[in-house]
């Protein structure tokens, strides 16, 4: 039976939540992920706990505080103002609120590419003009659960 190494390209369901059970992923009942060890789609510390799982695995991990995404970074919490807000979201919508998670497009370097960045909304000003974005990992300094069924190791 194949076994996950660190440069495994694999296909996976995989759930990380809160210890409240709230989920900021959960790709079980949906559309399974499929990508390559090492190329950044899950934290170095979610890759590690893969690497030696054989396919077919099904198995939970409950990761201490930090330990899935580490620590909050206090510089990653920005005002911004609202209108750079509603011009950079991914997707139009309603006015932003409190509460709100939502990606927004990067400026487009010289060589075409633009990223995206997930930000959530943490205040806003008395005026409603500004933005208080978090750009932290959801999950920083929080005890992580990761569930994980690995279904193919290509």
């Amino acid at each position: 039976m194949p076994c996950v190494q660190p440069d495994s390209y694999l296909t996976l369901h995989y759930r990380l939540s809160d210890p409240g059970g709230v989920d900021a992923v959960n790709t079980f009942g949906g559309t399974p992920a499929t990508f390559t060890l090492g190329q950044g789609q899950l934290s170095p510390a979610l890759e590690a706990l893969l690497v030696g799982l054989d396919e077919n695995t099904h198995t939970r991990f409950d990761l201490p505080a930090g330990a899935a995404f580490g620590a909050r970074i206090p510089g990653l919490l920005r005002w911004v103002s609202r209108g750079e807000v509603e011009r950079a979201r991914e997707y139009p919508g309603p006015a932003a609120q409190v509460g709100d998670v939502m990606r927004l497009r990067l400026p487009t370097t010289a060589d075409g590419e633009a990223g995206l960045l997930t930000a959530l909304v943490r205040e806003i000003d008395e005026a409603g003009d500004a933005l208080l974005l978090d750009f932290n990992h959801p999950l920083a300094d929080c005890p992580t659960t990761f569930e994980v069924k690995i279904l193919a190791v290509l």
